[in-house]
């Protein structure tokens, strides 16, 4: 428990800032739910970088990594390195100063206004919450997995997802958007220095990384997981798609709105690429590197189970491979490579790096809180009626409400942390972010075709629910479910769905484009004073804030 009691004692002290945030903050809605636009330089980028910065990263990538290889470095890294911060550059910067000139608060607030739509926002709005709760409960499992691991399965995973919810509950609660940025600030140091230590301790303890490597090349079995080998072309290029999905996200587009001044965009922008850099490499490469551990049984057990599921899995009835699978499961490897080969303080520290990151979910939780109160509450009326301390106090109460449901849910949730993230957080955000590039660059952009994105969105990720709880996941090679001509269509694969060899976020993003394209052209347009006050006029307050 030594272990885990450095991670309860990081907890106390996360609470604390919270809580330290709430003395700061005052009953006013713009103070709770965006720190007063105010956020400087520093904790602007660690905290936009850390709150995209989830379990999905530490534990998710090198799970995928430990079954797939060096090449998830390559899916969600690289690409992320390269897309996010374009798109932060581009679309964030103008969200911001639209955010400044019209008060805006949320991307649906955005989205009202700018295509004079009230329950088409509504709509939108639904779709978003929605879309955003699988990544709630990313941080939930996050939690339960960790504490479970590094306690050595003295605390249950429903108890140790149940610690992290209600922490992160209280300082979202109490500290708002200031407090969820503090905190996401002082996570950010510590998971980043999660990396350099531990490659250095497991390292070390493996005997150096050399060693290990040439190992993995002697091996049959292991040398294709430093190759490219297990991931085709078209699957590698569907990734490109998945980053496109951050900028959309209400979390990222709400804690844009909350720089002091446009300035702080630039250094965001450089320094991004070498922050992805420094937590995705070594979560990614220890991943790797965990197949050459053969002291921990809890490792060993998945190599094995992998083994079996790849020669008989095919002969096996539908209970037994998902059994299987179950034990596959490697969201936890770096934890187990911890109590390996970490000493017990040291352990503990680097569990809270981890930790860290797997309570990124913060953000997600108080920007669905956020959207509610202002796109729902004081939408139809309730700030006008109750007045703006209510609203506040609402919204502490829907923070409440949605992490209770999330932690529901991630006892529930059977799908890797990974699998989890790209197939229903990462897919439905990138279908839904031709909705802010219409808005903020595309004169002739309608709400009918932003209601036509949303509701495909919406279907698309209905759809490939279903298509999987039906067609049960093949054992081996993808499972060919739909073929015209010959081209395969739909393809059932043992991570999930495949459209024409892509994942379903690249037919579902360039649809999405397309409907609202085909959609707004043949729709009455927003009239002209509301195209002036986005296309053609420049406030001097936003000039001197770019300055």
């Amino acid at each position: 428990m030594i272990p885990a009691t450095v991670v309860f004692l990081y907890l106390g002290v996360v609470l604390y800032i919270g809580i330290f945030a709430f003395r700061r903050s005052s009953d006013k809605a713009e103070d709770f739910f965006l720190a007063g636009r105010s956020l400087g330089g520093f904790v602007f980028l660690l905290s936009l970088f850390g709150t995209n910065m989830t379990a999905f990263t530490i534990l998710g990538s090198s799970g995928h990594a430990f079954h797939n290889g060096i090449v998830t470095y390559g899916l969600m890294a690289s690409s992320s390195a390269l897309v996010i911060p374009l798109t932060l550059f581009l679309i964030g910067t103008r969200l911001w100063a639209l955010g400044k000139r019209h008060g805006f608060m949320t991307p649906v607030q955005l989205f009202r206004d700018r295509w004079q739509c009230s329950h088409i926002g509504t709509a939108i709005f639904v779709v978003q919450a929605a879309l955003l709760v699988p990544y709630i409960i990313i941080g939930v499992k996050g939690g339960g997995t960790t504490l479970h691991a590094i306690s050595g399965g003295l605390v249950p995973y429903w108890l140790g997802g149940g610690v992290v919810a209600l922490v992160v509950m209280s300082y979202v609660f109490f500290g708002g958007m200031r407090g969820t940025a503090w905190v996401n600030t002082f996570q950010t140091l510590l998971f980043l220095a999660f990396g350099a230590l531990a490659i250095g301790v497991i390292g070390h303890g493996m005997g150096g990384f050399g060693n290990a490597v040439q190992g993995m090349l002697r091996d049959p079995g292991a040398a294709p997981l430093l190759t490219r080998e297990r991931v085709s072309p078209l699957y590698f290029l569907s990734y490109t798609f998945i980053p496109l999905s951050t900028i959309a996200f209400p979390h990222i587009c709400i804690f844009a709105l909350t720089a002091r001044k446009m300035g702080h965009f630039r250094k965001t922008v450089i320094l991004y690429p070498l922050c992805i850099l420094g937590i995705w490499l070594p979560s990614v490469f220890l991943g790797v590197m965990a197949n050459r551990v053969t002291g921990v049984p809890e490792i060993a057990q998945k190599i094995e189970a992998r083994r079996v599921l790849a020669t008989q899995g095919s002969t096996l009835p539908p209970g037994e491979r998902e059994a299987l699978r179950q034990k596959m499961a490697a969201d936890d490897v770096v934890l187990h490579l911890l109590q390996r080969y970490a000493p017990l303080w040291l352990a503990g520290i680097l569990g809270a790096g981890i930790m860290a990151a797997v309570m990124a979910s913060d953000s997600q939780i108080l920007a669905l809180s956020t959207m509610f109160t202002e796109d729902v509450f004081a939408f139809y009326g309730g700030k006008e009626r109750f007045g703006e301390a209510v609203q506040v106090h609402t919204g502490r109460l829907f923070v409440v409400l949605v992490t209770l449901a999330a932690y529901v849910a991630a006892l529930q949730a059977p799908s890797t942390i990974f699998e989890l993230a790209v197939q229903y957080g990462f897919s439905g955000y990138a279908a839904l972010s031709p909705l802010l590039v219409a808005a903020l660059f595309w004169r002739g952009s309608t709400r009918w075709g932003a209601l036509a994105v949303t509701l495909w969105a919406a279907a698309a990720m209905v759809a490939i629910a279903i298509f999987q709880s039906i067609v049960p996941a093949p054992a081996g090679p993808p499972l060919l479910v739909w073929s015209v001509g010959g081209l395969e269509v739909l393809s059932r694969t043992p991570g999930g769905t495949a459209v024409f060899g892509l994942l379903p976020v690249v037919p579902m993003t360039i649809v999405s484009a397309l409907l609202m394209w085909a959609v707004s052209a043949i729709t009455r347009k927003p009239d002209a004073a509301t195209l002036a006050r986005y296309f053609d006029s420049t406030p001097k307050a936003v000039d001197a804030a770019v300055l």
